[in-house]
């Protein structure tokens, strides 16, 4: 499978994480892709610094912020003529060099009408997960991150099927991604990955989480870090959305009281 690839990276207020991240993908170890950075109107870090150090690269300005599920649906919009798949990549991640040759081998195992995503580190260079593969149990209230906080050699490096593929780094044949018509745009910040995961269920679209396919993350870097009040917030609030949608019958007053012991008591992300 050698099909082009387009490597999205949605940027707001983020020069530094952003550069960072484009540095890795100079080193990727793969020709035939391309790479558009989408910019969510920043106001405080304009991009010019990145468009200078990357003239290279396409970018797309936006006259807004549109937050993770519009920017990145307005990105696609702009760049699926050229390409057959999407890489969704946060920008601050670094990503390892043969991160896509591993991913071009997954396909081929287990075909296009997929859902792919790496295994996940915490901020470069640990060789703790923070993304080993997901979790969704909606009816308990409770999203989380299989492996997290474990060493990679302590884990398989199989490939295999998991409930859900993190917006981290998320790749999709554009085929796929515009059946299922996007991200949902009502989910601004979390949870607009696990909701387009399960509609794709709905459609026997598999998630496969590809481990030797290897990046590093930052943890909410553009919110504040990984244990941000602003960030529990936005995440229960994007739960009970989900729940909303995917698991109706539930009462909400009950499933609110889950999805908040969850957050507070459960390993998460």
């Amino acid at each position: 499978m050698n099909e082009k690839i387009t490597i999205l990276v949605l940027n707001w207020n983020g020069n530094k994480d952003t550069i960072h991240c484009l540095k890795s993908l100079e080193k990727v170890e793969d020709k035939n892709f391309n790479i558009t950075i989408i910019d969510n109107n920043s106001k405080l870090h304009p991009i010019n610094e990145i468009k200078l150090q990357f003239p290279q690269f396409d970018y797309l300005e936006l006259n807004q912020n549109y937050g993770y599920s519009g920017g990145n649906n307005r990105g696609f919009e702009a760049t699926k003529d050229n390409s057959s798949f999407t890489c969704f990549l946060n920008n601050d991640v670094v990503v390892k060099a043969n991160f896509i040759k591993n991913f071009r081998i997954a396909i081929q195992k287990f075909g296009k009408q997929n859902i792919f995503g790496p295994q996940i580190f915490f901020e470069y260079p640990s060789e703790r997960i923070w993304y080993g593969g997901g979790i969704v149990n909606l009816r308990e209230g409770h999203i989380s991150h299989e492996s997290i906080g474990l060493l990679s050699k302590e884990v398989s490096t199989e490939m295999r099927k998991t409930d859900y593929i993190t917006g981290c780094c998320l790749l999709v044949s554009n085929q796929i991604f515009e059946k299922l018509n996007g991200f949902d745009e009502q989910f601004n910040m979390y949870a607009e990955d696990v909701d387009l995961c399960l509609r794709a269920r709905k459609h026997n679209i598999n998630c496969i989480y590809v481990p030797k396919s290897k990046i590093w993350h930052k943890v909410s870097s553009s919110i504040g870090g990984r244990f941000s009040v602003k960030k529990y917030i936005k995440k229960i609030k994007s739960i009970k959305k989900l729940v909303k949608i995917h698991e109706p019958d539930l009462n909400s007053i009950f499933i609110s009281f889950k999805i908040i012991l969850s957050s507070l008591f459960k390993p998460r992300k």
